[in-house]
């Protein structure tokens, strides 16, 4: 496939990335809580009693050094050569600033993300307040890493502060990671020999003739002399990380208003950058041969305990929640692997991927699944709405009763899938 008709197969996203250019952010977009939907009524008679949730940790500083390193390196040999243009000194001088601010903190809980967790937290309980009323039983396990215990946190302590009747546990353990973020060694071999496919994208997308040229555009926008470059600079390493810094400067208020996409990367190049991104995450978290679809499979355990959760608090016929904390590379295979919103989608055409599997419309920053059990009076049929980023999502199955669903089908189909 030419890269004139690559382009043409990525117009979905072009639409999207145009009205807002963060979302090419992918899973380093800020969560994106305004203008939500309005929630659909339960039938009558029925009312919502517990919710099983997943949750990732919200909008945080980059997790490896060279993240912030590799930006100021190149952009500082430039610097001393006198190659930068007006913008490269510019995006030097912000790039400094942030390696500055991120001693110490990386990987950590920002700002932003700490008051994601706390405005989920606080709709959660205005949706659903039967779920929380009285002394209401809340379970809530965190990932071992500093982050999602944090955003554990935020959420729980302000629950209990809106009713402080309520009985929560809190856990972050070694002994829960079976389900909370398993390491699938069949799925991570398989992964990593599907890794030339992505590579193929890649090369595709910013090497040969073409893709060079792409390249050097980029760069000429930071720097002057077209040969320092081709000598001095790894052009696709520093402008792929620069991407993704740039990207996250969303999850700071030091540094969420300022714009270092104009004049540095256009909607062409955010398009690129994602959608090399998007393939392969395809390749970790989705349903393709290429990985023979273990990488949605490898949370089996996470859904497992879903159904088991679900069970549980049908049978106590009480009210409360378990609240789950963890990581965007758990949310993305485990929706995957539920089928939701058609995110089950099948292919070994990376190249085509985006017309009909976009990850950025599952895990942004404190990503989370909500799933919201109802029962009526006098009746033993348990209805469930499963909630992606608050907004209400579909399964591949049937139902009477849209965007609500049956239990009884919900955890045949579940069961299903894991087995």
């Amino acid at each position: 496939m030419t890269i004139v008709a690559l382009q043409a197969q990525r117009s979905l996203v072009r639409d999207t990335f145009n009205e807002n250019i963060h979302r090419s952010a992918n899973n380093y977009q800020a969560y994106p809580d305004k203008n939500l939907p309005a929630l659909t009524p339960a039938p009558e008679g029925y009312v919502p009693f517990f919710i099983n949730h997943y949750g990732r940790h919200g909008s945080r500083w980059l997790i490896a050094p060279t993240d912030y390193t590799i930006p100021v390196e190149q952009l500082t040999k430039g610097e001393r050569n006198g190659k930068l243009t007006k913008r490269g000194k510019e995006v030097l001088d912000v790039c400094r600033e942030m390696l500055d601010a991120s001693q110490g903190r990386l990987g950590e809980l920002s700002d932003i993300g700490a008051e994601q967790h706390q405005g989920i937290a606080r709709r959660m309980f205005q949706n659903f307040p039967e779920v929380w009323a009285g002394d209401a039983k809340v379970d809530a396990k965190s990932t071992v890493v500093i982050r999602c215990i944090l955003s554990m946190l935020n959420e729980v302590q302000t629950l209990k502060a809106l009713n402080p009747e309520l009985r929560i546990t809190t856990d972050a353990s070694e002994h829960d990671m079976y389900f909370m973020n398993y390491r699938d060694t069949v799925a991570i071999a398989a992964q990593k020999a599907a890794r030339p496919a992505a590579n193929a994208l890649k090369e595709k997308l910013f090497f040969g003739k073409a893709g060079e040229k792409k390249l050097e555009k980029m760069t000429s926008r930071l720097f002057n002399d077209k040969e320092f470059v081709r000598d001095s600079i790894d052009s696709f390493k520093f402008e792929y990380v620069l991407f993704d810094v740039v990207s996250n400067m969303q999850s700071h208020h030091l540094f969420e208003n300022i714009d270092l996409y104009n004049g540095v990367f256009t909607l062409d190049d955010a398009i690129d950058f994602w959608t090399y991104n998007n393939a392969l995450w395809y390749i970790y978290s989705g349903n393709t041969p290429l990985t023979h679809n273990t990488g949605a499979k490898a949370h089996r355990h996470l859904l497992r305990n879903f159904v088991e959760e679900a069970d549980n608090a049908i049978l106590s016929g009480t009210n409360g929640a378990s609240l789950r904390f963890g990581h965007e590379s758990v949310v993305l295979p485990v929706v995957c692997l539920m089928g939701l919103n058609g995110m089950d989608y099948e292919t070994s055409d990376l190249e085509t991927l985006a017309d009909h599997w976009r990850s950025y419309e599952v895990f942004p920053m404190a990503a989370n699944l909500q799933m919201i059990y109802y029962r009526k009076a006098g009746s033993d049929d348990i209805l469930v709405k499963i909630l992606l980023n608050e907004h209400e999502a579909t399964l591949p199955i049937a139902t009477d009763c849209a965007p609500f669903y049956h239990w009884r089908d919900v955890r045949q189909h579940f069961l299903q899938r894991i087995d």
